[in-house]
């Protein structure tokens, strides 16, 4: 995991924690995310897709630097239908080393 940049070890640190502020903080306030066909843009939009879902763990598979960013695949195992989900693709397509600008999910 020393590949995957910082920020994204983070994302994936908090995205399976209660705490949504420290999660939130790692967005730009203009951030975009695309996750099942819906996007979310800006903080509170983020926000209210993130309490919408529920929280899972993840565990990385795999980590591939590509033109339009970092692309990590992960298992996701939690309280929905299908769990544990494997292939999930989170597309890291605009960030630096401080905030997440654009971030699409999908298989």
């Amino acid at each position: 995991m020393s590949t995957v940049p910082q920020l994204i070890r983070r994302y994936f640190a908090l995205a399976g924690e209660p705490d949504s502020d420290a999660y939130l903080a790692l967005f730009a306030p203009d951030a975009v995310v695309e996750d099942e066909g819906r996007t979310h843009e800006g903080i509170a939009a983020i926000r209210a897709w993130r309490q919408e879902v529920p929280l899972v763990s993840y565990e990385i598979t795999d980590v591939t630097q590509t033109p339009e960013g970092t692309v990590v695949t992960v298992t996701i195992t939690g309280d929905f239908p299908g769990s544990p989900f494997a292939g999930l693709r989170h597309r890291f397509e605009d960030y630096d080393d401080n905030q997440i600008r654009r971030l699409r999910i999908a298989p």
